[in-house]
């Protein structure tokens, strides 16, 4: 069959710019349809392609009309979910006999959200092993057999399906991501501050952690599913020319025994490559000699969600970290010389106080990176559940992480223009 994985475009309503024309912050890591490598690899003997809409110029009706495939696929974040309905829609427009298939993120976290008819089938969670079967059974019958993890819609009844207990069977790890598909665009996944290419790989999926703003946990049905280490140095491999190495698990060091494994077999291997990784702060303050073996394999910056530097917050989304555990994290990875790109989250409820405390503290610990985003209760997530009744905007195109979606305490434009402003002074800085 022929397929064709789309990467929805830039999506999202920024209500600093839109609303109070404040000016937006840019992103500086600019990374790859990863997902859609993952599942284009367990794709072989099919006729496969990956769209990157987020590359200006690029067309999907053109893509369409000169690929002619069979089934075409997206993914999707919270922010992108109107997007993908509107592409969705056009591509049946376009030909109603294509086959369409949504996951990612939001379809995992909310798939009655994509319950439509110009829909046809819905990816639910880990989707290497489960799309595969999808499109065998298309081919083979012409309709999907019963598959746990694989919704067919139906909006006049409502989605019903079986939920895929998920394990490692699910990376199908004789098969590596299809980095060839993207070749034509890889000299946009760049960081901008270096200049340089940066590849994507993924050492495990999921997160012990239950962080209660998070929806990473739905892709996995809250389990931690590690690759074998022999996956990772095969792909290592074959990105053998792209000098930075994103690793983008959500939680690289969440078994520090494996962690230990994997950095040895990355030294063994001889690679000359730096690393940029996810950990939490109490992990690098019950092992700080783990991190300092990964400094010596490339380590450069690990991406910490410091989330808050009040422990009250901290204990109410589930954190498992204080000020004093965070404060020690960046004492010892500094001490290090490894690159810290540190993850705040600005509450709505935030007064001039709590937003001259943070900056004070993000000045004085020397963060290299600070990203600052907004509370955001996404669907799915057990913060959605405690906050829905708060909620004041309910369009998907503002879960940008940049927008308060329950009323804020100072007046808006001053808690946008004081949000903006902070995220300008350190970004006019940011060092990796």
């Amino acid at each position: 069959m022929k397929i064709l994985l789309v990467n929805p475009p830039n999506a999202g309503i920024s209500i600093p710019v839109e609303k109070f024309g404040l000016k937006e912050t840019q992103k500086i890591f600019k990374g790859e349809p990863f997902a859609l490598e993952v599942l284009a690899g367990n794709l072989e003997n099919h006729e496969t392609k990956i769209i990157d809409l987020k590359i200006p110029g690029e067309s999907l009706e053109k893509e369409i009309s000169t690929f002619s495939p069979d089934i075409v696929a997206f993914t999707s974040l919270t922010c992108e979910a109107n997007t993908v309905l509107n592409l969705s829609r056009e591509t049946k427009g376009i030909d109603k006999k294509i086959k369409i298939a949504v996951g990612g993120v939001h379809a995992s976290s909310d798939p009655a959200f994509f319950n439509r008819d110009f829909i046809d089938y819905l990816i639910i969670g880990l989707g290497k092993h489960t799309f595969r079967k999808l499109v065998d059974s298309l081919e083979r019958n012409g309709y999907p057999e019963e598959l746990a993890g694989v919704a067919g819609t139906n909006p006049q009844a409502g989605i019903s399906f079986i939920r895929r207990e998920f394990d490692r069977t699910d990376l199908v790890e004789e098969k590596p991501p299809a980095y060839d598909l993207v070749t034509v665009y890889r000299k946009n996944y760049v960081i901008d501050s270096l200049g340089i290419s940066m590849g994507y790989i993924n050492t495990a999926y999921g997160c012990p952690n239950n962080c209660s703003f998070c929806c990473i946990g739905n892709i996995t049905g809250n389990r931690y599913i590690e690759h074998n280490i022999e996956c990772v140095i095969r792909d290592l491999t074959l990105l053998e020319d792209i000098p930075v190495i994103r690793l983008v698990d959500a939680n690289t060091f969440a078994n520090p025994d494996r962690a230990k494994k994997l950095c040895n077999a990355i030294k063994s291997s001889n690679f000359k490559k730096r690393f940029i990784a996810d950990a939490c702060a109490d992990s690098i303050v019950s092992d700080p000699g783990l991190f300092e073996q990964w400094q010596k394999a490339g380590l450069h910056a690990v991406i910490i969600g410091f989330e808050e530097i009040n422990n009250e917050r901290l204990s109410g989304w589930r954190k498992k970290s204080t000020l004093v555990i965070v404060q020690k994290a960046i004492e010892i990875l500094h001490d290090l010389e490894i690159s810290i790109v540190g993850d705040f989250i600005i509450s709505p409820d935030y007064c001039e106080n709590d937003f001259r405390k943070l900056e004070t503290f993000v000045e004085k610990s020397a963060i290299e990176l600070p990203v600052f985003s907004v509370l955001t209760p996404l669907p799915g997530t057990p913060l959605y559940k405690t906050m829905q009744n708060d909620i004041i905007i309910h369009n998907l195109d503002y879960y940008t992480l940049g927008n308060a979606v329950t009323e804020t305490a100072l007046p808006e434009k001053e808690f946008y223009t004081i949000l903006t402003g902070l995220q300008d002074r350190f970004h006019r800085k940011a060092r990796l």
